[in-house]
């Protein structure tokens, strides 16, 4: 028998790193999806009555998806945070960091005393605890897409990173599932404790992404970058490739935007509006989830293939044009037509998008500005276009008493987020070892030729 190479050895190695790195993104995204997912389904169906009692239906509501808007305004504060540690020392301890701190807060969530017995208190923790899932939330995407992408071979950048994205269909997929379970408990059981037992189960699923994380690597680019680090990465993004942040959060609006009319928003307008049970939407959304995880892997393999920017564009297009039929389908009552708009927008529309956003973003910054590059293009846009959208949205359709408004404005961010994308030109084939290497290079010979003339 033929003793193995060094070669062979070492790329066994590799391979062995890879998958590891892969399964410590999946874990930690399927942690912050799961949390986001639930917080959002609650804050629709559960928090108004349990946390603003002391109003009407509608102006609870509001108050529901304003506490649910407040957990953004941390996110951009983690992003820069860990995103700065993590361009200075390394990925992995960020990625220990982040996963806790977004577990600890969810549970903390399912611990809150109601409205009824601690008053106005109860409303202040919940908001207090959002922000601390913000701010964990916030470094989260930068450091487990790079945990995955950095260890990657160019080729295959938007597969490996597809399998990051894998988390988030996942999160969705069981938070729904057990929501719809809890669901199925009495009225008054639901609103008294029901609702926390999915709260308090992401203490448990923390503990797992924790104890794979410990025994992760560093990320291969991270330490075999010998490119001067950043005294303070984020003033450095934004005096160096400002162009590309912009870029990234304009791409990412569409989807931000999309999931919140036609999930957040929906559930609540549906129900109170056209008179549908919640679960007749949460239904879709869980096979919507079980498909999205299924084409992922696909939609970034076809990334690789044939470019980033068609694949995004087309789940742009895709979105805004579902969202011309959504509400209307809806209407009709006809759940396999629901189900149907809801795969077509959620897991094509948004996976198209969402697949290869950690490939996509990652190739717009250098090794020493990465993290807090996708952390800032990821929160900032989460902040612009995912926090505000539950309430802007339904502030139009009680204006304007349709929700035509709302469709509107989903299909006008997906507009923008097309320029932004084609601005962006294609970044598949680009060495990340190299990005910021080849920018700082531009700019010397550029200095250079105008000392000379």
């Amino acid at each position: 028998m033929t003793a193995p190479t060094r070669g062979t050895v070492a790329a066994r190695a590799e391979g062995k790193t890879a998958r590891r790195a892969t399964t410590a993104a999946f874990a930690g995204a399927f942690i912050e999806w799961y949390d986001f997912y639930l917080y959002g389904t609650a804050s629709a169906l559960i928090f108004p009555a349990v946390f603003f009692p002391e109003t009407t239906p509608a102006l609870a509501l509001i108050q529901s998806f304003a506490a649910f808007a407040v957990g953004f305004l941390t996110r951009p504060i983690g992003a820069i945070l860990f995103g700065h540690f993590g361009d200075k020392i390394g990925r992995k301890p960020m990625l220990l960091l982040t996963v806790l701190l977004i577990g600890i807060g969810t549970f903390a969530i399912g611990l809150i005393p109601s409205a009824n017995q601690i008053g106005i208190w109860a409303a202040v923790l919940l908001i207090f605890f959002r922000l601390v899932q913000g701010v964990g939330i916030g470094g989260e995407f930068g450091g487990g897409s790079l945990a995955a992408l950095e260890n990657a071979p160019v080729g295959k950048r938007g597969l490996m990173g597809s399998f990051h994205q894998m988390g988030t269909p996942a999160g969705l997929l069981v938070s729904t599932g057990v929501f719809s379970l809890v669901q199925l408990l009495p009225k008054e059981a639901l609103f008294d404790w029901g609702w926390r037992i999915p709260f308090l189960l992401s203490g448990v699923l923390t503990l797992f992404a924790f104890y794979i994380r410990r025994h992760l690597p560093e990320t291969k680019s991270f330490t075999e970058d010998a490119e001067a680090t950043r005294k303070i990465p984020f003033f450095s993004l934004i005096r160096e490739n400002w162009r590309g942040l912009l870029i990234g959060i304009g791409a990412r609006m569409a989807d931000a935007v999309t999931y919140n009319v036609i999930n957040v928003f929906a559930i609540s307008y549906a129900t109170m509006y056209m008179g549908l049970d919640s679960s007749y939407i949460l239904t879709g959304f869980i096979i919507s989830a079980a498909v999205q995880m299924c084409i992922l892997p696909f939609i970034g393999a076809l990334s690789d293939r044939i470019g980033r920017r068609p694949v995004y564009i087309a789940g742009i297009v895709i979105c805004a044009v579902g969202a011309l039929f959504y509400f209307p389908a809806l209407q009709v009552g006809n759940p396999v037509l629901t189900w149907a708009m809801i795969i077509l927008i959620h897991a094509v529309g948004t996976g198209s998008m969402f697949a290869i956003q950690g490939a996509f973003f990652a190739e717009l910054f250098g090794t020493r500005m990465r993290y807090t590059g996708l952390g800032v293009v990821y929160q900032g846009s989460a902040l612009l276009g995912g926090a505000p959208t539950p309430a802007i949205a339904l502030g139009l359709s009680l204006a304007f008493g349709s929700y035509w408004p709302a469709v509107i404005y989903l299909v006008a961010i997906c507009l923008v987020s097309i320029v932004c994308v084609w601005l962006a030109g294609e970044t598949s084939r680009v060495d990340l070892n190299h990005v910021g290497r080849a920018r700082t290079a531009d700019k010397a010979s550029a200095a250079a030729v105008k000392e000379n003339a």
